[in-house]
């Protein structure tokens, strides 16, 4: 098990590698850059980009473990045909007309080169803040059998917590690891981490990247035991 609040995960003590995925939500150029959108909105990228190491030491540990890894991409056609007239508004608004900043034609949608992204690693492309809306996410996870979920990268309050949500939804067991998400709000990042342990863990549970690492190491170890 894995030591979090305000329970250890998962609650039944059964954490199985086969049936877990930690996903890396969105540590992309246009989120992490400093010319990207996230910079362009006036959003200091240092507090995402300060994550990196300690996502990329869960990536390995995830793997030691046999644990599925699974990254996301948030951006638009490039023709904008998955664009609404409200999105389209507010790329209006932010600056970007002209642009190809969060479109999937752009280099700003791909992931950082500090993330270490194996080629067995699965890839979910969205266009809305979960990664559950109009992807084959679910699809993915419910053919893999995978139950239980670790959620890492940015934004904690937007894209980390509106899939959080909705995989609380659907019944998956969710773990936020904390100091693996990040957000250039500071307060709506603590506020995000807060919502998740209230009504006795309605989000799930939340843990560091030290306490899963340490039960991602014993996973590691009793699958190599039992081979």
């Amino acid at each position: 098990m894995i030591k979090a609040a305000p329970f250890d995960f998962p609650y039944d003590g059964r954490l199985v590698a086969e049936n877990t995925a930690l996903v890396v939500i969105d540590l992309q150029q246009d989120f992490l850059s400093t010319t990207g959108y996230f910079a362009r909105k006036g959003y200091d990228p240092s507090p995402l980009r300060a994550i990196l190491p300690t996502v990329n030491r869960l990536i390995s540990a995830a793997r030691k473990a046999g644990v599925t890894i699974i990254h996301t991409r948030q951006g638009y056609r490039a023709d904008m045909a998955d664009m609404t007239p409200y999105e389209k508004w507010r790329r209006k608004r932010s600056g970007l007309d002209g642009t190809d900043i969060l479109l999937r034609s752009g280099a700003g949608f791909q992931i950082v080169p500090e993330i270490d992204v194996a080629p067995d690693d699965i890839i979910v492309d969205k266009t809305c803040n979960s990664a559950f809306t109009y992807t084959d996410f679910e699809l993915v996870l419910r053919a893999q059998g995978i139950t239980h979920l670790m959620f890492s990268g940015c934004t904690t309050d937007v894209c980390v917590h509106t899939t959080l949500r909705e995989a609380c939804d659907r019944n998956f067991q969710c773990l936020t690891i904390s100091d693996a998400c990040a957000s250039g709000d500071r307060q709506a990042h603590e506020a995000a981490l807060h919502m998740v342990t209230v009504e006795d863990g309605v989000f799930g549970v939340l843990a560091d990247s030290a306490a899963v690492i340490d039960g991602l190491s014993r996973l590691g170890g009793r699958r190599h035991a039992d081979a």
